[in-house]
């Protein structure tokens, strides 16, 4: 197979995925609250806000938003913002949710990789790229061109994402933690098969083939310093925000995961911002 048709396998799982994770009925993400609170913001935004800081008056581009969610969380917090993914029906989610919801976000359907032929180019202040992203991409390089494109002088990165030490972990094994995949880039994805997703619903998948790299944070963050970008803050957390390691996590009241008896053994997420320079 070609990348091409592996992220075209891609695409289809998460326009699988999009109506269940939309669910209102309390299932996939719950988005009734988004509806029934104005101020609701998602688990996820809300564990980045210490290092997100203040937003308001911003004009934001969230990379791979999904549903939008985050997106609309950002826009509660007063930036302007535009949400970008490559599933057509996690766009049409996200548009139908922001509509319902009065929250004035706009909503992009393109791949991240042509993220400059479908937005301005140095037109935003913030780059939003939110967690479990980066795995469905074949080359960590080429999205950070497309960050540092998309970055107005002086703007800012914000990305918080899984630890590649995570993504290298065997989830199969319950009992310890086990190291079984590639830390570092490759060529070739790693292929699963799974109907099911990462929230509860009420059906399974039916498009369950994908596929996924992994990158080791030392190539992320070369990749970043080598489009001119200033990394400001590398923080490694001991939280994520879905049950990574099943049989091994407990649950905190804030919706993040952590290791119950292993806590502090390895990372299992991270922030980094970076900074275009004026």
């Amino acid at each position: 197979m070609s990348t091409s048709d592996y992220l075209a396998a891609n695409q289809a799982n998460w326009d699988d995925r999009a109506p269940l994770h939309a669910a209102r009925d309390g299932s996939g993400y719950g988005v009734a609250r988004y509806l029934n609170d104005p101020a609701a913001l998602s688990d996820v935004v809300t564990f980045d806000l210490p290092l997100l800081g203040d937003i308001a008056g911003l004009t934001a581009v969230h990379l791979q938003c999904h549903i939008g969610t985050d997106t609309i969380s950002l826009a509660r917090l007063g930036a302007t913002v535009t949400g970008l993914d490559f599933s057509r029906e996690s766009i049409a989610e996200a548009r139908k949710l922001a509509s319902e919801a009065g929250d004035a976000v706009e909503f992009v359907e393109s791949d991240v990789h042509l993220a400059l032929d479908a937005l301005p180019p140095e037109a935003f202040d913030l780059v939003y790229t939110g967690i479990g992203a980066l795995c469905w991409l074949p080359r960590v390089q080429d999205w950070a061109k497309v960050v540092a494109g998309l970055l107005a002088p002086g703007g800012t990165l914000h990305l918080r994402e899984a630890h590649p030490i995570l993504w290298a972990m065997d989830e199969s094994v319950t009992t310890d933690l086990a190291l079984r995949y590639p830390y570092f880039e490759h060529v070739e994805p790693l292929e699963w098969d799974d109907a099911e997703t990462y929230v509860d619903t009420p059906t399974a998948l039916t498009a369950t083939k994908t596929y996924e790299w992994n990158h080791s944070l030392g190539e992320i963050v070369t990749a970043l310093l080598e489009t001119g970008l200033r990394v400001e803050a590398l923080v490694e957390h001991q939280s994520v925000p879905w049950e990574a390691l099943p049989g091994q996590m407990t649950l905190g009241d804030d919706g993040e995961w952590r290791l119950t008896d292993r806590a502090g053994v390895v990372p299992l997420s991270y922030t980094l911002r970076a900074v275009k320079p004026a």
